[in-house]
């Protein structure tokens, strides 16, 4: 079964884009304004995670967060705010979120921070991806190709994961760019064939290609998987 979110989010703009994004990954999703409707669904309904604004009006996401943990509500909380500053963060983690994610973000980002949650809601351990000789460590943040470190930029990174999680589908630029920038942030087409360079660069010579579908977008493929001809 997927899991199952709740969006607690008061900016409906930001809300359907978050939605959107867990959706496209097939997570299930439903999202509340308040603070006071989130405590309502959460105690009608199942949730498996929990994105939650902490600038909200009324109660604020600290409150509910707090509320839900004297409970021993077990859900796994991402706190989702644009309060950066380091006391705000302490705050969250202290009332007993999981992670913490900062406004703006993008949404590789926070579907990179949805999945290692939603990893540990289903007791599973790590947030290794394996991709032929490709490993990308999610939560250390390293690589390895053929067992040597890879070293991928900010934006490399994002869009190597978006790939990754799309493995199987043809991704136009357009798909790419939204993912990787932030919401608050354009990204050329131009620059997201930048992106894709290097990576091929990087990436060909252990058999790792990112294959341009002719008006269309980009695949990933692993040639080593290929069947050999006879």
């Amino acid at each position: 079964m997927n899991a199952r979110v709740l969006i607690v989010e008061d900016d409906p703009l930001l809300a359907d884009g978050v939605a959107q994004v867990l959706r496209d990954a097939g997570f299930v999703t439903d999202y509340v304004g308040t603070a006071e409707q989130a405590e309502a669904s959460l105690a009608a309904e199942a949730f498996d995670l929990l994105v939650l604004d902490i600038g909200l009006p009324g109660m604020d996401g600290l409150e509910l967060l707090r509320r839900l943990r004297a409970r021993s509500s077990a859900i796994h909380v991402l706190m989702l705010t644009a309060r950066d500053a380091l006391n705000e963060r302490v705050r969250g983690l202290n009332a007993g979120a999981d992670d913490y994610l900062t406004k703006p973000f993008a949404a590789v980002e926070l579907l990179a921070r949805v999945n290692a949650l939603a990893r540990r809601s289903r007791g599973q351990r790590g947030a290794r991806r394996e991709f032929g000789p490709l490993i990308l460590d999610e939560e250390a943040y390293r690589a390895w190709l053929d067992g040597e470190p890879l070293t991928l930029p900010g934006r490399e990174w994002a869009v190597l994961l978006f790939l990754l999680d799309n493995q199987g589908r043809v991704m136009s630029k357009e798909r790419i760019a939204a993912a990787v920038c932030r919401w608050d942030q354009d990204m050329s087409e131009n620059a997201v064939e930048v992106y894709i360079s290097r990576l091929r660069a990087k990436l060909e010579t252990a058999g790792i290609r990112i294959r341009t579908v002719r008006g269309l977008g980009y695949m990933l493929e692993n040639l080593r998987d290929e069947p050999k001809p006879a």
